[in-house]
């Protein structure tokens, strides 16, 4: 049974666009520069936003920004809760100790 071509304009336009697969060796090579640091945060936006970028990619080093983003705002939340929970801490050892 040998399948029908599509008469869907747009099936067929979205499938003339469709970006070539990235090789395990494309994404071996990706990794190890994110390994870099202050390098893998240039080239995750150079990949997002650049305009020559495999869509793919761009789309992985979006999110990987996100997630960075997401964990840069977690971490400060930690970091201010438990800095306010040792200043209590520490202002009530202070209050009531006898020095």
């Amino acid at each position: 049974m040998n399948p029908q071509p599509s008469t869907n304009p747009g099936f067929q336009a979205a499938n003339a666009q469709t970006a070539p697969v990235l090789t395990v060796k494309d994404w071996f090579i990706t990794y190890l520069i994110t390994f870099i640091p202050i390098v893998n945060i240039i080239m995750l936006f150079v990949w997002g936003f650049g305009g020559d970028t495999n869509p793919s990619k761009a789309n992985w080093a979006k999110a990987a920004l996100l997630w960075l983003l997401i964990s840069i705002v977690v971490s400060i939340i930690f970091y201010v809760v438990f800095a306010v929970l040792l200043a209590g801490i520490f202002g009530a050892a202070m209050n009531s100790s006898n020095f």
